[in-house]
């Protein structure tokens, strides 16, 4: 009598999950990114998850609850993407919260201070001016001018053809953005390191490299 045969189990791949703060700026960008990515099996696995959490410790604890959910395999990633903003705004107690839960839990965070709007900036200039906010950096700094030269249109936040016009200059904000962030750890207070300690800064070169990294 001819044995049994066995049934192989074949294994899910893991995912890389992402939840952004933005609803389409973020998003937008990053999507963008990962459909570029040279190996169609990874597209399939690195997401931006729907969410409708907005704050910095929302997300991560949103995060953390599919990270430790029953049907999450042990291998899957997690990031979560989001701004500095103001102080009025966010307090630093509320950063320090998001950090220490998502450290605790092996969630990534990707932020910029004091807008996703630095790291866009970078594609056009280097820089290492503060900004207040989102309206302060549109305000002060080159981005508006820099981006209508380039597109000959003018700067919206959720623009879907932003990506298009930023993708030739992605590995040139990426050394940017490295050299600022070296450059602001350097003159940081003692104590006063973490990333929304920090301005300007942007985690947005780490969170591409992990996502070109993905296996």
């Amino acid at each position: 009598m001819p044995k049994p045969r066995s049934k192989k189990v074949r294994a899910l791949p893991n995912v890389f999950h992402i939840y952004c703060e933005g609803e389409k700026t973020e998003p937008y960008y990053i999507n963008r990114y990962i459909q570029d990515l040279p190996r169609t099996d990874r597209k399939r696995v690195i997401q931006i998850e729907p969410t409708r959490k907005n704050t910095p410790v929302q997300l991560v604890e949103e995060a953390i609850k599919r990270k430790n959910s029953a049907s999450c395999p042990a291998g899957d990633i997690f990031w979560v993407v989001f701004d500095r903003e103001s102080v009025a705004k966010y307090s630093e107690e509320l950063h320090d919260e998001a950090y220490d839960k998502a450290g605790a839990a092996g969630v990534k965070i990707a932020l910029s201070t004091v807008c996703f709007e630095q790291w866009i900036l970078l594609h056009f200039v280097a820089s290492a001016a503060p900004y207040g906010s989102y309206d302060d950096l549109i305000k002060r700094s080159p981005l508006a001018r820099e981006f209508k030269k380039a597109s000959k249109k003018d700067y919206e936040k959720g623009n879907v053809d932003t990506y298009a016009i930023l993708k030739p200059r992605i590995q040139t904000a990426r050394e940017r953005a490295e050299s600022m962030n070296a450059t602001v750890k350097a003159a940081a207070v003692h104590g006063r390191t973490r990333p929304h300690h920090l301005n300007p800064y942007t985690d947005l070169p780490t969170l591409l490299d992990a996502i070109d990294d993905f296996q």
